[in-house]
């Protein structure tokens, strides 16, 4: 009969494991997956288990992704969803200027403008990265370093949280460049936030600072990332503090103006970025994780995902059409006009004269869309 020692021994003896992956370990430019070991809340090294991180990196165009990046991007996470090391999985952009900018907007005026059919196929794989991400059985932080903006936004909505360093701006394309935010930013954005404030994020185009992100709830937390003589300070560009204007309305994370804003941006200038903080901040969630049964945390992420992830596949399949089509008219005029414009002519088409030719019956013609360029303004 064996001893209990032995016992124990028989079971913790190594075994061959099977691979539940979809694929082989793949390596694509422009995606970093890496291990790093993981901690306790105490600070204590948790020995052979870690969290994965999941990196953006093509900083030459603000972490822009092409197709073969939102392939990388699948594979790490669902990579990361099987593997039985992983606690949690950290999404986030190279640098501290971008999280990232969505799809390279030359790319979609150049092959995508006119080919609805191929667009299809582009939004088939964006589709499946923003599932990819609303089904990994690991808790998934989007880590903001910098903009996250277009189907970015959409790619960052789809984490179960979002910690972002406060001089970060999140912003939407949608009507402005000819789209509308339904890769996943019109199903999230009424659960998130409520349907006012999600019409008004989703069709303004506006940026929004990381505080007032904060305050409507779109993310979990701030932190400051601009160091002054050597000490950190909150985003001198925009209101930081709780306070009211005239009309007795909160006005916490929008942008200041007059004397404050030139006094904001000569503070800016004077600093340097320091993201310390930020992974600070992202390593203390990540930390709480360590702490909790595996099959119970996964099992509350697949239920209080439910409200997006239902919304999301009512949704996707006829969106991904709309899109597709619409790279025929509207899509193709304003990504055409963001690609070819400059900050001195504008990237955006001119409005009123579309508006005026569409007013008449005009149909969308190539000549209709050159006429629209920025370029063409007197």
């Amino acid at each position: 009969m064996r001893s209990v020692t032995d016992q124990i021994a028989r079971h913790r003896a190594p075994r061959q494991l099977t691979d539940h992956g979809v694929a082989p370990d793949v390596v694509v430019p422009g995606v970093a997956y890496e291990k790093r070991p993981a901690r306790t809340p105490r600070g204590d090294l948790a020995q052979g288990i870690y969290h994965a991180w999941i990196t953006i990196d093509n900083q030459a165009q603000f972490n822009s992704y092409s197709v073969d990046m939102l392939k990388g991007i699948q594979w790490a996470l669902k990579t990361a969803s099987n593997a039985r090391d992983v606690v949690s999985v950290v999404l986030t952009g190279a640098g501290s200027k971008a999280f990232c900018t969505g799809g390279n907007a030359t790319d979609f005026a150049r092959y995508y403008a006119r080919n609805p059919q191929e667009f299809r196929q582009f939004m088939r794989l964006f589709n499946d990265t923003v599932s990819a991400v609303m089904v990994c059985e690991k808790p998934v932080i989007c880590r903001v370093n910098g903009m996250r903006t277009g189907g970015a936004q959409e790619l960052g909505l789809a984490c179960d949280f979002t910690i972002a360093q406060d001089l970060a701006l999140f912003g939407l394309a949608g009507p402005k460049h000819g789209g509308a935010m339904i890769g996943g930013a019109t199903d999230f954005l009424p659960v998130m936030i409520g349907a006012e404030a999600a019409l008004a994020v989703g069709t303004l185009c506006e940026s929004l600072s990381a505080h007032k992100a904060r305050r409507l709830g779109m993310i979990t937390a701030v932190v400051p990332a601009l160091k002054v003589d050597g000490n950190f300070v909150p985003n001198p560009l925009v209101v930081t503090d709780r306070c009211v204007d005239e009309f007795g309305e909160l006005v916490l994370g929008e942008p200041k103006t007059g004397e404050a804003l030139l006094q904001g941006k000569a503070l800016l200038a004077l600093g340097e970025v320091d993201l310390s903080l930020l992974d600070a901040k992202v390593e203390e969630l990540c930390a709480k994780f360590v702490t909790m049964f595996p099959d119970s945390l996964t099992k509350s992420l697949e239920a209080l995902r439910k409200p997006k992830i239902e919304a999301w596949n009512r949704n996707k399949e006829d969106n991904r059409a709309w899109l597709a089509l619409n790279m025929m008219t509207e899509a193709c005029a304003g990504f055409r006009a963001f690609a070819e414009g400059s900050k001195e002519a504008g990237r955006e088409i001119d409005f009123v004269a579309l508006r005026q030719a569409l007013a008449k019956g005009a149909p969308w013609t190539p000549d209709l869309i050159d006429n629209l360029m920025p370029h063409t303004r007197n």
